[in-house]
């Protein structure tokens, strides 16, 4: 029940956009088009759960037992980046239409705050291995949610009859508020 729980508190409680306001960069800019925005959360969700994994076992095996906690995140970093690297050329050969949609927000992710906050928060929060598993994919789901979600209000928002003053950005940060709000019922979800 304790996974299950983390599972929840990760996906919909504690929202990785709304409630930590982490990854807003590719939130914002990679939210024009649902099937864009649904290829990078599948980029995001990759990413995020495979840097839990390998920072995990950095941390633990080699950070941990030689006292290089203070590299913690100079390492994290340069994990994450070569992962990016790994998406790219895949997402380059397998589905270049996805790629060419991406464009520069796939090489974004390396510096996307959302990929290592949750890997450095798995590692604070003191989580066992499947504790941040679970964390990461809980978290890269939210993500995944919220960018969907959004990308849905923004296409309905984009065509509506709106006064001049409003269209464009300034409409897409009122939505987000708005579901951010939203999201805000879920925190008193007891489990």
């Amino acid at each position: 029940m304790n996974l299950v729980s983390l599972f929840i508190t990760a996906f919909l409680v504690n929202n990785i956009i709304f409630s930590q306001f982490l990854g807003v960069c590719p939130f914002l800019g990679v939210s024009k088009k649902i099937d864009t925005a649904a290829g990078m959360s599948v980029a995001v969700i990759f990413v995020i759960t495979l840097a839990s994994i390998i920072t995990f076992i950095v941390q633990k095996a080699i950070l941990d037992p030689m006292q290089l906690g203070y590299l913690q995140t100079i390492v994290f970093i340069l994990i994450i980046a070569a992962l990016v690297q790994f998406v790219e050329m895949f997402l380059k050969k397998s589905a270049p239409g996805l790629y060419q949609a991406l464009g520069i927000y796939l090489p974004l992710i390396t510096t996307n705050c959302a990929v290592l906050g949750v890997a450095i928060n798995s590692i604070k929060f003191d989580y066992s291995f499947i504790e941040a598993m679970v964390y990461s994919i809980g978290t890269s789901g939210s993500f995944m949610l919220a960018i969907v979600l959004f990308a849905g209000v923004r296409d309905k928002v984009d065509n509506a009859d709106l006064p001049e003053s409003l269209k464009g950005s300034a409409i897409s940060l009122i939505a987000a508020g708005l579901m951010s709000v939203a999201f805000l019922g879920f925190s008193g979800l007891k489990l």
